[in-house]
């Protein structure tokens, strides 16, 4: 045994005996003053016990608060998306109110599309509709929405079940158009470039001396056989004189960002 362990095993001893000699009266007092001195321990320890539990407890309530936050969050994921499916069942059933509605007024004969692909390159360009020559569609024939001109069929697939439509709003599809309330007349196409939002429409060959204001409608003249007359293209957005013409530029009646129904017009003598 190691020196020091032997010197305080003998004061332990030597202090024990000494207490124990004393008086009743004397051992209680050695007592009070023991535990008197080491009260202040013991409360400090119980305050440590409590906070201890008490931490324990909060900790184990903070996780059971996360895994029931985890779950409602997985919960709201779930709800927006059927949010948003039901937003766009509603949405497709709307268009699809309005296109029966165009279909049942439009004195044109038509057949009913969807627009199923569109090319993010050629997005103001071009766009694939689900009906084709099976449904008596050939090239050249007018498109049309309820809110106006979408453009004409450019190319019909083989097999006869799928069409590609020339947008109005590309350079390439140029139609005879007139201003309402006006005499001019000159033709419209869509502008070379991209574009932020929806695209603006050119109306060219205008006279110099065009009295035009903003909001003025734009319908087709009927001339050169492939656009009926009387179908909205646009408003007037804006008018740039010239020495020799003027132009303008046309806000376009068809959300061409969004297009879902369309019509195709087929010909009078089918």
């Amino acid at each position: 045994m190691k020196p020091l362990h032997l010197i305080a095993l003998l004061l332990f001893l030597g202090g024990a005996v000494w207490a124990l000699t004393r008086s009743d009266r004397a051992v209680r007092e050695i007592q009070n003053a023991y535990y008197s001195a080491i009260s202040p321990f013991l409360k400090s320890g119980s305050e440590l016990e409590t906070r201890a539990r008490a931490f324990l407890k909060e900790t184990r309530h903070s996780k059971a608060l996360e895994t029931e936050l985890d779950t409602v969050q997985e919960e709201l994921g779930v709800l927006r998306l059927k949010e948003s499916r039901l937003r766009s069942l509603e949405e497709e059933n709307s268009q699809l109110r309005h296109a029966l509605d165009f279909k049942k007024t439009t004195h044109f004969d038509v057949v009913a599309a969807r627009v199923i692909r569109r090319n993010p390159t050629t997005w103001w360009q071009t766009v694939e509709i689900d009906a084709g020559s099976d449904r008596g569609i050939g090239v050249e024939l007018a498109v049309l929405s309820n809110e106006g001109l979408v453009g004409k069929i450019e190319r019909v697939d083989r097999g006869g079940e799928r069409s590609t439509v020339l947008l109005l709003t590309d350079e390439k599809c140029l139609v005879s158009a007139r201003v309402e309330g006006s005499p001019e007349v000159g033709i419209i196409s869509g502008q070379r470039g991209g574009f932020d939002g929806n695209p603006m429409l050119r109306l060219r060959f205008l006279s110099p001396n065009a009295s035009l204001r903003p909001g003025q409608r734009v319908f087709t003249t009927g001339r050169g056989g492939l656009f009926q007359p009387n179908i909205l293209l646009g408003t007037i957005e804006s008018v740039e004189k010239g020495a020799l013409e003027s132009e303008a530029l046309v806000r376009p009646s068809v959300n061409f960002a969004d297009l879902g129904a369309v019509f195709v017009v087929l010909p009078t003598d089918t």
